[in-house]
């Protein structure tokens, strides 16, 4: 208004006369026009939007002083249409509008939008085609879902709150008016956002140039309605919006809703990068010149690389992938050790980013510090890794180097000469380059106590080739100058660099490069010279990392030519360790050089190494395409029978190798093989073989009926052996004869903790919830038991033992704490295992963690309470357990709330929960969730009896819902007592998550 009044006020032309509307008047005098077009209007064309859509939704009052909406009038008509023209001045630029407008007031615009552009309301838009309505009408359909799946994705963003300034009554609750108002046409937003998703899609596939209103068109729509369809909408009046043009900002907004949804549902993330890299290749055709297409392609960009790290291509092996990927994925899969290898390789092209590569420090550091100790040695070699390109960039050294270095030893010199020699191309680097390395090699010699270690260094070929003699004398002179502690200082010495290398040195560099290499060629030619200056030495011993099995010890070591036998104990213990590590590329080549050795001469360790490489063959399956649930090749299928069946004698064994055979067999459901085929004489000669046939069977037979179960019942026998312990009397030196237990029993085909190494090795999951029902059924079987364990399939085993005392349950309960772990650790949304570790919890008394595991138990299989959950996760039993859990932790209107949920519900522990003054919960704040009428009705007494008026009225507005009427029909009732439990539910997720 005051807009309006100094327009006319400065104005040439006569006043309006005071019986019109000065909105007409601002309408027919052009005078909003002339007011957009200043450089810099005031008020701002956004403030307008505003203005006119407050004036048009006030709403009216009556003559009997009654509130009306908004009438459908004249002077409304022209304030929207005004509001309009100010969008369309503005070229219905979404980000400007967004970032301006409220969610209620940009909601108002676009319904108006639709609504002048001639859409039908009540209409879906997911049901009109698009390529048959006007272009003006399908423009303003494709702007309003655009803007609905934006601020879906945009509400999903966390937002800092704004300081609140003094406290006023009014704008308090204006406030709160808009954020219910919006929350409202959020939560109708997400509700119809899978249609807007499709009107887009759909919206992919016009091949025509669409228009948008203009001040001009939306001017003949007020002058003349009739004309629309064939003024404005079906011929080419309005902003021409190019197809590519619309089709780039769709593909844009369709990825990041598509990326929104991934954190729910990982296999969205690939329509997200697929939307992704097509609005690269529009923006790519448009070029950035374009009006009417504005993506912050800086954004995209963080798309991109993030659908790369998250979706890897499907053509996705280690050379294809991004650095960014490769380390996002072996983060996730803990190999550390190719993230190092990643880095160094980074050194030479400086393609990962100094702060990412910071950030992975980080990481691995906090995951150091909360208790991982096997992490710590990964933390230095990443963090070595950094410093060297810290220092070839020419930065300065990092204090978390120092900490990390506080301490040398041999191990972190050696990685560090390796990272530093890898690291740098010498025939390719600058002097620049050079120059770092060798003052960073100097510094370090000097902040060294140790002599030895000095000698490592300034012994290393990188080092030598640094520094020139000049250069090696002055930092021997510095290095004796220094603190006395170093004891140079002491006696004079020789300079190392002024003694000519003896054979001893070059021995000892050789030796060095032995430790370090994995190159199989490389380690037999190192051999070949160390025996060639010396026959004394066994080069075997050179590190004492280099272990092999005991059972191979004998007959490598019975190998009489020495260089052979350095050479065959050598590439298998590289080859063992590198599986270990799972560089199983290295170990490959080691064992294959291994094995084309022993074949000339030993066909006893030529098997021997067939089995290792079955064995690496197992490993590098399943820590690859196994985990994403390929099967193996028939190939290695074939192989592990093959080893499973081999008779030749005198051929060491290892354990494990059998062990991991017959895992592999069960993880891959080879039941058919196992109960079936398998050799009769393995049942008898390899536990492992016997104890798989056994799982095999029962997990065939665990359909039928019960009678046929009879190898659970073998099963159940084999596991109660283990875990029994044999007595022995021992006669003290008072005469008295005591009994002493022995835990590792030999009474069973195998011990108790060979078993459990076992089980660790399966994945299969009705495998592990079969053993897993079995050692809960072996805990439940024990005479002092209060409080049973539930499992899955716990019916099929005997529920008796004759020789009660013989078996070692305080072993068995720890196995089962173990099992439920471990299976956690594999599928952590099992419900079945879920609640095993409740009632774990529950009857150990930790009554708070009981009550955790129950809550996610049904969280897994209910969508976090969006649907009922399963009666047969939540049996009666269960929900009396988590009614005692709130009981014992004083949450006796928990209490009260979860009788409810029982088949019938259980009035007398309800009441006499409430009876309870003391309660450690929310009270009457939870009352909403009760939907049994005679538990409020009896609130409302037991208020009224206190004389808790507030309390009380809470109690009767409960009561008071419409949907709780007994009146109701049944669907009615159950669909109000659904709400009310996924609420309660939700609730005591958030309080025990």
């Amino acid at each position: 208004i005051l807009f309006v009044s100094r327009e006319a006020a400065t104005s040439s032309r006569p006043c309006t006369p005071p019986q019109t509307c000065w909105f007409e008047f601002l309408l027919e005098e052009s005078l909003l026009e002339k007011h957009l077009r200043k450089p810099c209007p005031d008020p701002a064309p956004v403030q307008l939007i505003v203005q006119f859509l407050e004036q048009a939704s006030k709403p009216s009052v009556n003559e009997q002083n009654q509130v009306q909406p908004p009438p459908d009038n004249k002077r409304n008509r022209i304030l929207k249409l005004l509001a309009l023209k100010v969008a369309a001045h503005l070229k219905w630029d979404l980000d400007i509008l967004e970032k301006s407008l409220s969610v209620p007031v940009l909601n108002m615009l676009l319904n108006e939008l639709l609504c002048i552009s001639k859409v039908p309301p009540g209409t879906k838009h997911v049901d009109m085609d698009l390529a048959t309505l006007p272009p003006t009408t399908a423009m303003a359909i494709l702007l309003y879902n655009r803007w609905a799946i934006r601020t879906i994705v945009q509400s999903s963003f966390p937002v800092k709150q704004a300081k609140p300034g003094p406290p006023q009554l009014s704008v308090m609750n204006q406030m709160q008016q808009e954020k219910e108002l919006t929350e409202n046409i959020l939560k109708v937003l997400k509700e119809q956002a899978a249609d807007s998703i499709l009107v887009l899609e759909a919206a992919l596939k016009l091949n025509k140039d669409l228009y948008v209103h203009t001040m001009r068109t939306l001017d003949l729509l007020a002058v003349e309605p009739g004309m629309v369809n064939g003024e404005t909408e079906s011929s080419t009046a309005g902003l021409k919006i190019k197809t590519e043009e619309m089709q780039c900002q769709v593909c844009y907004d369709l990825g990041a809703a598509y990326f929104q949804q991934g954190s729910t549902n990982s296999a969205v993330y690939e329509n997200a990068r697929e939307k992704f890299f097509r609005t690269k290749e529009l923006i790519a055709e448009i070029g950035s010149l374009s009006l009417h297409c504005t993506i912050d392609e800086k954004r995209l960009a963080g798309y991109c690389q993030a659908c790369d790290v998250l979706v890897p291509s499907s053509d996705s092996t280690s050379q294809q992938l991004t650095p960014y990927s490769q380390v996002h994925i072996c983060l996730r899969s803990g190999n550390y050790q190719e993230v190092i290898q990643i880095f160094i390789e980074d050194n030479l092209t400086f393609s990962l980013p100094v702060q990412f590569r910071q950030s992975v420090l980080r990481e691995l550091l906090q995951k150091a510090q909360q208790g991982n100790e096997a992490l710590d040695e990964i933390c230095f070699k990443v963090c070595a890794c950094n410093t060297v390109r810290d220092i070839l960039e020419g930065r300065t050294i990092s204090v978390q180097f120092n900490q990390l270095f506080l301490r040398p030893n041999r191990e972190k010199i050696d990685f560090l000469l390796e990272v530093c020699s890898r690291s740098i191309n010498l025939e390719k680097a600058s002097d620049c380059l050079k120059g770092n390395m060798a003052a960073f090699l100097k510094n370090v010699c000097l902040g060294l106590e140790d002599l030895q270690y000095v000698f490592m260094i300034s012994s290393h070929e990188l080092f030598i080739t640094l520094l020139k003699d000049e250069e090696r004398k002055l930092l021997v002179d510095q290095m004796r100058k220094r603190s006395p502690r170093v004891n140079l200082c002491i006696k004079p010495v020789t300079s190392f660099y002024d003694i000519p290398a003896s054979a001893s040195v070059n021995i000892g560099q050789l030796e060095h490069q032995l430790i370090l290499s994995v190159d199989p060629w490389r380690i037999r030619q190192i051999l070949i010279e160390l025996h060639g200056m010396t026959s004394e030495r066994q080069f075997w011993t050179v590190s004492n990392k280099w272990e092999i099995p005991s059972v191979y010890s004998s007959v490598i070591l019975g190998i009489k030519d020495s260089l052979t036998r350095d050479l065959v104990y050598i590439l298998l213990a590289k080859g063992l360790h590198c599986s270990t590590v799972k560089d199983f590329s290295h170990a490959k080549q080691l064992f294959a050089a291994c094995l084309e050795l022993v074949t000339e001469f030993s066909p006893k360790l030529r098997q021997v190494m067939l089995n290792e490489m079955l064995l690496l063959d197992i490993h590098t399956h399943e820590a690859g395409t196994g985990q994403s649930g390929e099967r193996p090749p028939s190939d290695l299928i074939s192989r592990v029978r093959g080893y499973l069946e081999m008779r030749l004698p005198d051929i060491p064994l290892r354990q494990v190798v059998a062990e991991e055979c017959v895992a592999f067999m069960l993880n891959w459901r080879e039941n058919e093989y196992l109960t079936l085929q398998v050799p009769a004489f393995l049942l008898q000669s390899n536990p492992y073989v016997k104890l798989g046939q056994l799982l095999a069977a029962t997990c065939k037979e665990l359909p039928g009926p019960k009678e046929s179960r009879r190898t659970a019942k073998d099963l159940w026998e084999v596991v109660v052996q283990i875990c029994s312990v044999s007595n022995q009397h021992k006669r003290g030196n008072d005469g008295r004869v005591s009994l002493i237990k022995q835990r590792e029993s030999t009474l069973g085909i195998m011990y108790r903790s060979e078993l459990l190494s076992f089980i660790k090795k399966l994945r299969e999951p009705l495998v592990l919830t079969i053993i897993l029902s079995l050692f809960v059924k072996l805990h439940n079987v024990r005479e002092d038991i209060v409080n049973d364990i539930t499992a899955e399939h716990i019916s099929i085993w005997p529920s008796s033992i004759p020789n009660l005392q013989s078996v070692d349950f305080e072993a068995v309960a720890i196995t089962v704490k173990e099992l439920v772990r471990y299976t956690l650790s594999i599928n952590p949304n099992n419900h079945s295992w879920l609640i095993i570790q409740a009632d774990i919890y529950f009857a150990t008394n930790q009554y708070s963690a009981a009550l955790h595991y129950y809550l996610q138990a049904g969280a897994v299989c209910s969508d976090f309470f969006n649907k009922a959950v399963p009666p047969d996760v939540y049996t009666d039993q269960v929900i009396k357990r988590m009614i005692k859990c709130c009981s014992l932790l004083n949450c006796h209107t928990q209490v009260a709330i979860l009788c409810q949920f029982l088949r019938e519900i259980d009035y007398k522990t309800a009441f006499k929960s409430l009876q309870e003054q003391n309660s450690h919960d929310a009270m009457d704040s939870y009352y909403d969730y009760i939907w049994d009428v005679t538990i409020l009705e009896y609130l409302t007494y037991l208020h009224h009896k206190r004389g808790e008026t507030d309390k009380r009225q809470i109690a009767i507005k409960a009561i008071g819902q419409t949907e709780l009427n007994a009146s109701n029909p049944e669907e009615v009732l159950q669909l109000a007592a659904q709400r009310r439990k996924k609420k309660f539910l939700q609730a005591m997720a958030k309080l025990y998550f």
